[in-house]
């Protein structure tokens, strides 16, 4: 059994390691006066990714709730070397504000590259104990403004043959304890923007769409929910946002990040007895 389990896991890294080889090559160039709108860009991954394309010279519209943050954001954006650097402050639990922060973008950007979607609601890292309302309140921050902004961006994206990105979790293929409401979110996520990746393809659109399984990283918000709870490594923002913005421009279908969170993925599946003793007991519980 161990045998035939290293060599399953053998299998996996060189499938991988063969992927990461033959994939596109990434042209910093290419983001030079890109027009780019990002969400949930006031502080951790967002931020850090907004920063990224800032030092590549691109067009940038930034957005999330805190507007004095934004600005903040926005001003070492220009220091850094972007072209241009706005921000507008939105609530994407609002029924207005997705479809109100691209139209913002396209006004003042004159059209859409790269729509890079990452915002979240706050949540819980607890046990579920029955709030259907703030589980129904997180799918329409963390999934209906996703396919709101998605659908309002098409057609530009369609016109520059741009990219969407989403940025997805290990949660929404691996479910765990204490995050009931935010992987229910992650899995929609994946499943809605997967199937709309082969209905682009079937169509022979020009809008690429990539999504981003990330695993532990080391934000603030994040770091403070598991503090005492697991011991899980995290990995750093800017390093994550780099690869994030270097699968949108490459086009690529996926990324997972760190790398070896594709092997836990599909190894899940294998093995989903230890995989699931595994999970439970990553974490402390006390009742």
């Amino acid at each position: 059994m161990r045998t035939f389990t290293k060599l399953i896991l053998a299998g996996v890294g060189v499938a991988f390691l063969a992927v990461k080889w033959t994939a596109p090559s990434f042209d910093p160039e290419s983001l030079k006066g890109a027009r780019v709108l990002v969400t949930g860009a006031s502080t951790g991954i967002g931020e850090q990714i907004a920063y990224h394309y800032a030092r590549f010279g691109a067009q940038i519209v930034i957005t999330a709730r805190r507007e004095n943050v934004l600005q903040q954001v926005a001003e070492k954006c220009l220091s850094l070397g972007a072209q241009k650097a706005l921000y507008i402050s939105a609530d994407m639990a609002s029924e207005s504000d997705p479809d109100r922060v691209v139209s913002f973008a396209l006004d003042q950007l004159g059209g859409l590259d790269y729509l890079l979607l990452n915002h979240i609601g706050p949540s819980p890292f607890s046990m579920w104990e029955g709030d259907v309302d703030h589980t129904r309140w997180l799918m329409k921050v963390n999934f209906f403004s996703y396919i709101q902004m998605a659908w309002k961006a098409l057609p530009s994206l369609e016109q520059s043959k741009g990219s969407l990105v989403v940025v997805s979790s290990l949660l929404g293929k691996m479910p765990s304890p204490f995050v009931a409401p935010y992987t229910s979110t992650k899995f929609a996520l994946n499943g809605f923007f997967g199937s709309l990746q082969h209905e682009l393809a079937m169509k022979k659109s020009n809008v690429s769409i990539s999504i981003c399984t990330l695993g532990l990283i080391d934000t603030e918000s994040a770091m403070d929910k598991i503090k005492g709870i697991t011991d899980i490594p995290a990995y750093p923002a800017t390093d994550a946002a780099l690869n994030i913005i270097t699968t949108g421009a490459t086009r690529q279908q996926e990324l997972f990040y760190p790398w070896f969170t594709n092997i836990v993925s599909v190894v899940k599946d294998w093995f989903p007895s230890v995989t699931n003793h595994i999970i439970r007991n990553t974490y402390s519980y006390h009742p």
